[in-house]
């Protein structure tokens, strides 16, 4: 699972940003809110994850911790999360004018402050693989910020 590389706070209002959709979902049979639904999607889309599955993948590993930021409904102890058909079903009947919409006002408050990232790469010293072969690291780093988003090993070179 990808770590979400954004703040507290930045989660919290996340939904907060979602509430003036309008939900097309029939009213009987809800069991997650559709601010809440979409944040938990928009994170996961954030992360680089990609389809309905890699979306509920990445929802269903969200630590209890997590779950409750993102506003997630306690129910019997926990906190249980949209499924990947009412994931889909969401992304399917919801506006997407309205939903452009929310998170670009989401990403002018909150969003990253970077035009422009930097792609590095370097070989480890003496960083040996079980196979032998030297360890790549890729960064990608932002111009204004210097803050590194993310920091992958990468493919082995030939």
């Amino acid at each position: 699972m990808t770590q979400l590389k954004l703040k507290v706070d930045q989660i919290q209002a996340l939904p907060d940003f979602f509430k003036e959709i309008n939900d097309p979902r029939q009213p009987s049979g809800k069991r997650h809110s559709l601010p809440t639904v979409l944040a938990l999607i928009t994170a996961a889309v954030l992360c680089g994850m990609k389809g309905y599955k890699g979306i509920s993948d990445w929802v269903q590993a969200l630590s209890p911790k997590a779950r409750a930021r993102f506003r997630c409904r306690y129910r019997n102890g926990r906190y249980p999360v949209p499924s990947e058909s009412t994931i889909r079903s969401v992304l399917i009947q919801v506006d997407p004018v309205e939903l452009d919409r929310a998170f670009q006002a989401w990403s002018a408050q909150y969003g990253i402050e970077d035009n422009a990232l930097a792609i590095d790469g370097k070989t480890m010293c003496n960083a040996i693989d079980h196979a032998g072969k030297q360890t790549h690291i890729m960064s990608a780093i932002g111009h204004t910020s210097l803050q590194c988003y993310t920091q992958k090993k990468s493919a082995h070179y030939l």
